[in-house]
Formats: C-alpha cells, sequence, structure tokens
C-alpha cells in the first residue's frame, strides 16, 4: 500500500475549487455535525482549504503543500490522513495531473449534507448517536430544527400571478434587439453560472455486497425485481456496511420492508429492520466506527507473507479492534468494558485499529488477560505523542520500550504490597516480541515459567483458530 509520501510531497502544487457556493450555515453543520466523525484535524484542513477560496468565487490561486504545512502547523503525513477522511465522508473530491517532474492537484471542495439529510442518512446519523450520545444528538436535532410553517386553516390565498402585475414589452421593440440577445444570452464560453450544488453524501461502494445472490433468493412474486430500484441499492450497500448484514439474512429484511401493494420497498422501513435486527444481535448496542481495519494506507506492504512475524503484521492489520477481542475469548463477544476502552484510546489519543490491535495483545499478555484501563491509557497516549501509525512501528516501539513499561505495570501497586519484597517471575509478552539486548535475553531465560509458556502458546492457537 502506498504511504503519504508517495502520493504526494511537500513541493506539489494545489488549487481549490468549490462545487458550488459554501455558505456560512454550512459552518455550523460541519463543526456540530461532521467534527465529531472527522476529528478536528480533518476538520480544520477542511476550513483552511475553504478559507482559500475568495468569497463569491469557485477557485483559488495555486499553493504548494509545503504552505499548507505551514498554514496548519502539520506534517505531510497528518495532513494526508485528514484528506482521506474528508474524501471518505464525502466532503472532498481530490485530482492529480503528473506534468514531467511536476505535480499537481485538485482539491474539490463538497459541501456537507443539510440537516435533514444527515439526520436522515441512515448511517452517518447512527455514527454520530453512538459517538456523542443520546443526550447531545437530542440537543443537535433540536438545534437543527424549528417550528414549521403555522397551519394556514381559515386563510385564503390572495397572492397576485405574474401577469396580474407585469406588462411584456412590445414585440417589434424586442425584434430589434434580437441578434444582442442572443449574444448575450448565450455566449458562455467555458464560464459557468455560480450555484449551489447539493451533495450525494457517503458513497459505500455496492460492489462490497453480493446482490446476485440477494436477488436469487428473492422470489419474484413476494420482492418483484423493479422494486429494487437505485435507491433501494445504495440503501442496502450502506446497511451491509453499517450493521455488517449479509445477502441471506438482508433477504428477511427487505420482505418486511416490502410494501404488497404499492410493489415498492419502504426504505425507512428497511433501515428500521436492519437497526432492530442489529440491536437484537449485540444487546441493544449500535455499530461502532472502532468495527474498522487499519487504514490502506497504513498497512504493510506484505505481498505475501511467509515469515510468522509477517502473517501476524497481515493478521493485525486485516482484523478489527473488537474482533481480535472475540478471537482471543475463543469467539465469545467482547464485553461493553473492554469495548467502551478500546473506543476511547481510539477516539481520544486518535490511534490506528492496527496498532491498537498491538496494544491490546500486549496489554493482555501482561494483566493475565486483562484490559486494565489506565495500564492501556498510558501506553496508548505514549504512542500518540510518539505518532505511531503502523502495526510494525507499534511492535518495535514496544520491544524497545519493554522495561519502561514494566515499571509502569509494577508501579500500580498498592503501598502495602509495594513495601513487600514481590516474588521475581517474567512477564508474559505477546509471540513477536523479541528483546534486542543481550542482557534482556539472558535474564527471560533465566526466569521464564512454564506458566508463561504456556499462556503464550494458549494465545498463539486462539489467534491461529480463528484467523481468516
Amino acid at each position: 500500500m502506498a504511504l503519504h509520501w508517495k502520493e504526494m510531497l511537500p513541493i506539489d502544487r494545489y488549487l481549490v475549487a468549490s462545487n458550488g457556493l459554501l455558505h456560512d450555515y454550512d459552518r455550523k453543520i460541519l463543526t456540530l455535525l461532521y467534527q465529531p466523525l472527522i476529528g478536528p484535524l480533518s476538520y480544520s484542513l477542511y476550513m483552511t482549504l475553504w478559507a482559500q477560496v475568495e468569497e463569491n468565487r469557485l477557485w483559488s490561486d495555486s499553493n504548494s503543500h509545503h504552505s499548507l504545512m505551514g498554514f496548519m502547523g502539520l506534517k505531510l503525513n497528518e495532513i494526508y490522513d485528514a484528506r482521506l477522511k474528508l474524501e471518505g465522508i464525502g466532503l472532498l473530491k481530490t485530482y492529480v495531473k503528473q506534468e514531467e517532474d511536476n505535480r499537481t492537484f485538485i482539491y474539490e471542495l463538497l459541501p456537507p449534507l443539510t440537516p435533514d439529510q444527515f439526520f436522515l442518512d441512515g448511517m452517518l446519523n447512527v455514527y454520530l448517536y453512538r459517538k456523542i450520545g443520546k443526550n447531545q444528538y437530542a440537543k443537535l436535532k433540536n438545534f437543527f430544527s424549528d417550528t414549521l410553517l403555522h397551519s394556514l386553516e381559515g386563510y385564503a390565498e390572495v397572492t397576485r400571478n405574474f401577469q396580474d402585475v407585469y406588462d411584456s414589452a412590445i414585440p417589434s421593440a424586442l425584434h430589434q434587439q434580437a441578434n444582442e440577445m442572443e449574444t448575450d444570452f448565450f455566449e458562455q464560453g467555458n464560464l459557468g453560472f455560480i450555484s449551489r450544488n447539493e451533495s450525494n453524501g457517503v458513497f459505500v461502494d455496492p460492489s462490497t455486497f453480493d446482490f446476485d445472490l440477494l436477488l436469487a433468493g428473492l422470489s419474484e412474486s413476494l420482492v418483484p425485481k423493479k422494486a429494487i430500484t437505485p435507491k433501494v441499492r445504495e440503501a442496502i450497500s450502506k446497511l451491509s456496511y453499517l450493521y455488517g448484514i449479509d445477502a441471506i439474512q438482508m433477504k428477511n429484511l427487505i420482505i418486511d420492508a416490502m410494501d404488497v401493494a404499492e410493489e415498492v420497498i419502504n426504505i425507512e422501513d428497511l433501515r428500521k429492520a436492519a437497526r432492530d435486527w442489529y440491536q437484537i444481535e449485540n444487546h441493544d448496542g449500535l455499530p461502532l466506527l472502532v468495527d474498522k481495519i487499519q487504514p490502506p494506507v497504513h498497512q504493510s506492504e506484505l505481498q505475501a507473507p511467509k515469515t510468522k512475524e509477517e502473517k501476524l503484521i497481515h493478521y493485525l492489520d486485516t482484523t478489527s479492534p473488537r474482533q481480535l477481542l472475540m478471537d482471543t475469548s475463543g469467539g465469545a463477544e467482547a464485553s461493553k468494558a473492554d469495548l467502551q476502552i478500546i473506543e476511547d484510546v481510539m477516539f481520544k489519543q486518535n490511534l490506528m485499529p492496527g496498532v491498537v490491535n498491538v496494544l491490546i495483545q500486549y496489554v493482555l499478555l501482561k494483566t493475565d488477560m486483562k484490559l486494565t484501563k489506565g495500564y492501556v491509557d498510558k501506553i496508548a497516549s505514549h504512542w500518540a505523542r510518539k505518532k505511531v501509525k503502523t502495526v510494525s512501528e507499534a511492535m518495535e516501539l514496544a520491544k524497545n520500550e519493554h522495561r519502561q513499561y514494566l515499571e509502569w505495570a509494577n508501579n500500580k501497586k498498592s503501598p502495602k504490597q509495594a513495601g513487600k519484597k514481590q516474588p521475581t517471575r517474567v512477564e508474559a509478552i505477546p509471540k513477536w516480541f523479541d528483546e534486542k539486548e543481550g542482557e534482556q535475553k539472558s535474564a527471560s531465560k533465566t526466569d521464564t515459567s512454564n506458566d508463561y509458556e504456556g499462556k503464550k502458546r494458549e494465545l498463539e492457537e486462539r489467534l491461529k483458530k480463528y484467523k481468516k
């Protein structure tokens, strides 16, 4: 997978284009509805690009990415990560042109969804609800709502029509200016009127869902194929991605949402059926954004993993933290407390899913298969300050800082325990862990116990059993 420095360099130029006029009201939508999902860096990047487009214009002047780094006080890789989040959520389109040694980008800013589109999206609104909680979500809905037009009962409309108010010019006068009008009205060249274009929202690739299997399982008498309209397909793709629903289960939900009399699928009923199914399966929970795997740009460039360590890196790159917890516990669902710890780490410390996987594995083996919040947070904040982005970087840092992490673990003892001399025992560490220093290796060999080896083998067997 490509790294940021392969995608763009500080000397590369860029232009900012606006897909229609952006309004001040859009700032409130971006600040209150999108920022909790994309984070402050992506929000700042959007606002910085927007600021470079002059008022009532659609294009900015040319700038270098080096200047953008100066504007935002960020490194290029941070800008690149922020850009990807904007692209993924439907706020930015990126184009690139290569001319000999010069490369130029066009960043097209897309308007955000309107409040009614956002709160009825069926995907973004669910993520926002899960991120900010019920009370704050209700406040935001109220903030972006107002009383509709009062009832007109008892009122009679007295509005005049155009022809009741205005007279048309004499046809002969218009005929004299016909040639001039044709030029003025129709000759625009490559110019276009500045207008407002609506956002299409988040795009989920429909190829990720097996529509062929779905259609093969649907009876024509129950669900006519004409009922699977483009809008219904889009809704199915989003719901499948959001809730992890396969084609077999989706078939039942579509039948439940089918309006037999009208021969149409009610999309709102389909959303409700999908949400109810997920909550039944997950004890009234809602999907988490942390059910995601390592972004491709931060995955290791492994063509075909061969060694044990390469296979493990590939597994950690392509597995979500929640799935890793399930695999480690033999397929049992992760507890709500553990998921909350991981969610806090990913959102507050802004760690990548693959990095969190390394953290989970390290901490579980260090704390007798328990996720201890304080210990997790302390290591996570250290990795965040070190700007760890990849699985390999996380593994390397864990090796280099192993002694420090041992001290942090020991400092959690109570004063009474700290005063007593504790028996020496080895700390369990992941299979990939291989201390570099000879002294550490010899000490480890001396203190190794049967319990330690058993834990390593047990965890390795669990992961091997559930890896795909």
